[in-house]
């Protein structure tokens, strides 16, 4: 189930919450909730009309204060088309990863870059006659498959191994028995186990692959990493590499995710090929723009990792106490494991008006909770250690 048909089910799409409200508590947090100190914000006390929204791994600060006045600033020439602010992003992007604009895509999210992707591989196989096949973790963020399905490529999910991390032998073994073009999606940090993939595990693989295999690497929340065994597949681009993409967005670290900007990483071949299945226009002025303001303000990065990490001691020291296991996370959310069933757990959540993350088939048993501001995650802990005396969890 996607993001979209979630917020249908649960009533938040229309009706019941306030976009406006929502807007305004995310500024309100950006300006005092916490600081690269680590200082804590007042009480948050979630209701009905504001609850704690811990289940899509938005970034509660809400985008830097310069990103904010760069779209304010741009409003004026918002009857102009955004060429000239795409184009500038471009630039920006390639010479922060010191590449050239060739090598950089942009999209409406990095979704749309994955999707991009995996038509533009499908389609070269389609042309040389091939079979094609998308090879997936299990559980794993899953817009690949979803893109992927109805072109007809074969979906091949590979569940995690026993430690929750990706199997990786058994996806190469899926590969290398496979007579056809091979997409390989790989989330790192992965979506929803917060969990690393050491960057030797995945060179050895992407390095050795035939070249028919094309690896998807989605580095969507690489921002918040802190373990040394993860490095960016950028460093693979850089050296070369042509079998792989690397997909980023503004929507986690940066905040941005309402204005739907990411991009991908990649040779420069493989961009060109890919920009055929990217729609026009795809980039707006706001988001471009408020995209390099958040390039220029290191602070703020500095800041929302600091918050991260705050908040994650604040859940794992109450999962600690209360004895509940739960995964090292790399990410912005936790990965933890209730007692019962998810779906009770996550109903008695939200009607103590917080929104916590579904279950992940097939790990059963699991639950994905965002972090979000440290002023939030003790308003969760309370609601959590309210539970465990209730016997809930």
């Amino acid at each position: 189930m996607d993001r979209r048909t979630l917020l249908k089910s649960s009533g938040l799409l229309l009706g019941g919450l306030s976009l406006g409200g929502v807007l305004n508590r995310a500024l309100a947090q950006n300006q005092a909730s916490v600081s690269v100190s680590g200082s804590i914000a007042a009480a948050v006390v979630p209701t009905e009309t504001a609850p704690l929204l811990l289940n899509f791994n938005e970034n509660s600060l809400g985008m830097s204060a310069q990103a904010r006045q760069a779209v304010i600033d741009a409003l004026p020439g918002a009857f102009r088309y955004p060429d000239a602010a795409r184009e500038a992003l471009i630039e920006r992007l390639a010479a922060h990863y010191q590449l050239k604009t060739e090598n950089i895509t942009l999209g409406n999210g990095s979704s749309e870059t994955i999707q991009a992707v995996i038509q533009a591989a499908v389609a070269r196989a389609q042309q040389q006659q091939k079979k094609v096949q998308l090879v997936v973790p299990d559980p794993t963020f899953n817009y690949a498959e979803l893109y992927a399905k109805p072109l007809g490529a074969e979906i091949v999910k590979v569940p995690l191994n026993a430690q929750l991390a990706f199997d990786l032998d058994v996806m190469r073994q899926k590969v290398s028995g496979f007579d056809g073009h091979s997409i390989v999606y790989l989330c790192n940090p992965n979506n929803p186990t917060a969990t690393i993939t050491p960057a030797v595990s995945l060179e050895g693989w992407i390095k050795e692959a035939p070249a028919d295999t094309l690896f998807i690497i989605d580095e969507a929340y690489a921002e918040f990493v802190s373990d040394p065994a993860f490095k960016s597949a950028v460093g693979l681009v850089s050296a070369g590499q042509k079998n792989v993409v690397v997909t980023r967005t503004f929507s986690k670290i940066y905040a941005l995710a309402g204005l739907r900007i990411g991009y991908g990483i990649a040779d420069a071949a493989l961009i060109a090929e890919t920009e055929n299945f990217v729609s026009l226009d795809n980039t707006n002025t706001a988001g471009a723009v408020a995209a390099l303001a958040s390039l220029d303000d290191k602070t703020f990065v500095e800041v929302s990792r600091k918050s991260a990490d705050v908040s994650r001691a604040i859940v794992t020291k109450a999962l600690d106490e209360l004895g509940l296991e739960y995964l090292p996370s790399q990410a912005n959310f936790v990965f933890h494991k209730v007692k019962g069933e998810v779906k009770i757990y996550q109903d008695r959540m939200k009607q103590h008006h917080v929104m916590v993350g579904r279950e992940f088939p097939p790990a059963l048993g699991w639950s994905r909770l965002t972090l979000g501001t440290p002023a939030e995650m003790e308003a969760f802990v309370r609601v959590l250690k309210d539970f465990r005396e209730k016997g809930w969890v």
